[in-house]
């Protein structure tokens, strides 16, 4: 079965008006229409940085107990929770793993590691 929800936690969380702190929440697969119909907004046509926040406003179905995960909400992100939710975003959209090159802990020689997409 396709899995086509995808929970998270965000490294610092969003900090909503009264000062509560919001950090699980549910991204779930994009569609076509997630990444075409953004291109229609005034914001993007301005400002083509802004897609990323139209898309993940539009693909994360829940944070916290906020009631709606609008461009607002994701403007409020602190960078480092906007860096982790575009990569989520890559790795569950982007229908492949990625490489990682570390140091083997016991031998220290450098070794290149495939990290699978979590929804495959």
């Amino acid at each position: 079965m396709l899995q086509t929800e995808f929970e998270f936690t965000l490294p610092k969380g969003y900090v909503d008006d009264e000062g509560r702190l919001h950090r699980q929440g549910v991204m779930r697969l994009a569609t076509a229409a997630d990444e075409i119909l953004p291109l229609k907004d005034p914001r993007v046509q301005t400002n083509p940085a802004y897609l990323t926040v139209i898309v993940l406003s539009r693909v994360i179905l829940r944070l916290g107990d906020l009631p709606d995960v609008n461009p607002r909400i994701i403007e409020g992100l602190f960078l480092e929770d906007l860096l982790y939710l575009q990569d989520l975003y890559q790795r569950i959209n982007g229908g492949g793993g990625y490489t990682l090159k570390t140091k083997c802990p016991q031998c220290g020689q450098e070794v290149t590691v495939e990290v699978t997409n979590p929804g495959a």
